[in-house]
């Protein structure tokens, strides 16, 4: 029973990581570093601990705040996040296209 938990676990938030924001940076970081085993253990022990906050705050919520209206609250924030990402991208955009023109100019 545990195992199955720790393996759907793992797998979702692997999956959920691969080519985000923290895969990204820390691409970045270890390509601009000679120690990329300081870059791993610094990215991981920062995952692992962001992790273990949710675990615990998830864990003391969900005592207080029903279920659904956990997955509300989850589900609105990604829905506004993404919003604002799509929005955004047309405004970054607009700004490329400016800049060009005035390149071109």
């Amino acid at each position: 029973m545990i195992l199955s938990l720790l393996l759907s676990t793992f797998l979702t938030v692997f999956i959920a990581e691969l080519g985000d924001k923290t895969q990204l940076a820390t691409l970045t970081i270890s390509g601009t570093s000679n120690k990329p085993l300081a870059v791993f253990l610094g990215s991981s022990s920062a995952l692992v601990f962001a992790s273990l906050l949710g675990a615990l705050a998830g864990g003391s919520i969900s005592n207080v705040v029903p279920e659904v209206v956990l997955k509300t609250i989850a589900s609105g924030t990604f829905f506004i996040i993404g919003i604002r990402l799509f929005i955004n991208s047309f405004k970054a955009d607009n700004s490329i296209d400016a800049d060009n023109s005035i390149d071109n100019e």
